[in-house]
């Protein structure tokens, strides 16, 4: 089977390795040689990801907090977080089959959600110790606001994850399993660990200060007008229509290209050159066939020594001996004598346009001609086959995992926010920012814009996996950035029923936040997509562009000014639907508490200076 292939083909590296000699090169290349070199790429790119996003974000962080210790919480606890889905992986692992990716998946989305979530409750812990709350008051307040945003946003990211475990493919299974297991794992270290860390650290959270960032922070008071993303949401919120056009306008102009995507599969020539898988299948290419590396295969079910099916095997023969797509064909004979095998060489690479036309070929026109009426079944396997219809069952599956994550969204959105016109806007435009990243993404890759700035290589075709993949991905990350902003906004508008000043208190109090959170987001799947493997590279640029469109045109000008328009039918919930479980966070704004003597931990002045946000 491909699974002992993959286990024992370093050995026979080994013996390969040890046959070369003075003045010839012997090269090994196949489906187990490819598949090992892919996993050696993919662990490069995640050794080379880890080096670069964790230190990108920890920068950030340092910034966002303005203090060393508040930074580092969030990277440890993402740390812990990738540990603990590691480890209830490799359990996983043991009673299903998951793909070598799932490690890459777990970190990328552990260190994106991980230090995020952190972030929020960090934050929030020491707004409310700021504000002159006791230490366990402002752990509990925190946790009654951040945290419980925390679930709500946890929660959305794995219901749109699990739409991808609908599809019965492993790739598919075990990037969801993988991502769902570190999302779940970030967020019960977010509610459990990370308010017993702060328990125990107190104060100490602040040190290490960065002075001027400290000064910033102590001049700012988000309870009143003034500051960047205030000006900015009163800006747009003066100019609504306007702004709604041109952002939507913008998004639109971008998702154009999405209309010529074209999918199919990164082959060995995307590997780097160095592998010798590649330089064996480029060498077959040139002076051989490269199809010999992934034949395809012909099963013919039925009594081979019957004549009907002999002569109909004959037929076969002729007509693939007629298609230069096909080299010569090897037959075998089960035993039995009921099963045949019949093995041609495809010409070009697995993933090529010419060999998937060849197997269409096969399959519609060759096979049904030279076995009508004769008592066997034949089917078609191989590489390119096997491609084909991974092709068809992600097409027949997308609208089903659309359908879910879309219905479970508005859901989970109608009742966290008690309306059901905010969560129809949220996937509108969630939808938006997911076709622009898709349409970004076939003017990079496919169409070769910027390649050569970026790095990345011009491919014929986009990942089949990713489209649908992306997706999902996407919209539980920019839900995340939704049920954090528009939680501020319900919170205030609670209280003040004045949806103007309401959106304008949103984006200030969560402006800086979000923007830091957005940054790390962008620096951690930018990372992934500086490596070597094409797949990565789509995945990792096309999550980090539409995060960064999440953060600015989504957030800044299309949530105000649509919010603007609406003012209170925003808020519109039916009278038929109230009996539904009320999941708003609310905050009765604390009266502060006076700190006698100092702060009641070994801080010291934490409870006297205003951190800010």
């Amino acid at each position: 089977s491909m699974d002992d292939a993959s286990k024992n083909i370093g050995q026979v590296h080994e013996v390969v390795d040890r046959a070369g000699g003075q003045g010839f090169q012997v090269l090994i290349t196949g489906d187990a040689s490819i598949g090992k070199d892919f996993q050696e790429v993919a662990e490069k790119d995640l050794r080379n990801a880890e080096v670069f996003g964790v230190p990108v974000a920890l920068v950030i962080l340092v910034f966002v907090f303005g203090a060393i210790a508040a930074a580092i919480l969030p990277v440890v606890l993402a740390a812990v977080s990738i540990a603990a889905a590691m480890g209830a992986a490799a359990l996983l692992g043991q009673a299903f089959s998951l793909s070598f990716f799932v490690t890459n998946m777990i970190t990328m989305m552990g260190l994106a959600v991980g230090i995020d979530y952190s972030l929020f409750v960090v934050s929030r812990y020491r707004e409310e110790r700021a504000r002159g709350l006791e230490k366990l008051e402002a752990i509990a307040r925190a946790g009654a606001t951040a945290s419980r945003a925390v679930l709500f946003s946890g929660v959305t990211v794995v219901l749109a994850l699990l739409g991808l475990l609908l599809v019965p493919t492993t790739i598919f299974r075990s990037l969801a399993a993988g991502a769902i297991l570190v999302v779940i794992a970030a967020v019960l270290a977010s509610l459990t660990l990370l308010p017993a860390i702060l328990s125990i650290v107190g104060d100490r959270v602040n040190a290490w200060r960065l002075p001027f960032v400290q000064r910033a922070q102590a001049r700012y008071d988000e309870q009143e007008r003034g500051g960047l993303w205030d000006r900015v949401a009163r800006l747009v919120m003066r100019y609504p229509v306007f702004s709604l056009v041109a952002a939507v306008g913008l998004l639109v102009a971008a998702t154009i290209p999405f209309f010529s995507l074209s999918t199919g599969f990164s082959g060995v020539s995307t590997l780097p050159d160095s592998f010798e898988s590649k330089q064996g299948f480029l060498v077959l290419a040139r002076d051989f066939s490269a199809g010999v590396v992934a034949p395809a295969e012909i099963v013919i079910d039925g009594q081979a020594t019957s004549a009907p099916v002999q002569a109909s095997i004959q037929r076969l023969r002729d007509a693939l001996a007629q298609d230069q797509s096909f080299g010569p064909a090897k037959l075998e004979v089960n035993p039995a004598g009921d099963v045949v095998v019949l093995s041609t060489p495809v010409a070009g690479e697995a993933t090529s346009e010419e060999a998937i036309n060849a197997i269409r070929r096969l399959r519609e026109q060759y096979i049904p001609q030279a076995f009508s009426g004769v008592p066997a079944t034949v089917m078609v396997t191989g590489a390119t086959a096997q491609n084909m219809d991974f092709f068809d069952l992600t097409a027949d599956y997308t609208p089903i995992v659309f359908g879910f994550v879309l219905g479970l969204s508005f859901v989970l959105l109608m009742l966290v926010f008690r309306s059901i016109v905010v969560p129809i806007k949220a996937i509108l435009m969630n939808l938006l920012s997911v076709g622009a990243a898709y349409g970004l993404m076939v003017l990079v890759f496919q169409k070769g814009w910027g390649t050569g700035v970026l790095g990345f290589q011009q491919v014929p075709t986009i990942d089949a996996w990713i489209p649908l993949f992306l997706f999902s991905v996407l919209f539980g990350l920019s839900m995340d950035y939704h049920v954090f902003l528009l939680s501020r906004i319900r919170e205030h508008y609670d209280q003040s029923h004045d949806n103007t000043e309401s959106v304008a208190f949103g984006l200030r109090s969560t402006g800086r936040l979000i923007t830091g959170a957005a940054f790390i987001m962008v620096a951690v799947f930018a990372a992934f997509a500086s490596g070597e493997m094409v797949m990565f590279q789509q995945m990792g640029f096309g999550l980090a562009v539409a995060v960064l469109m999440d953060a600015t045109i989504i957030r800044s000008v299309l949530v105000p000014a649509s919010m603007r328009l609406l003012g209170k039918a925003n808020w519109y919930f039916p009278k038929a639907l109230r009996w539904l479980p009320d999941l708003r966070v609310r905050e009765a704004q604390p009266s502060p508490v006076p700190v006698v003597g100092g702060s009641s931990d070994t801080g010291g002045d934490g409870a006297r200076k205003r951190e800010g946000r």
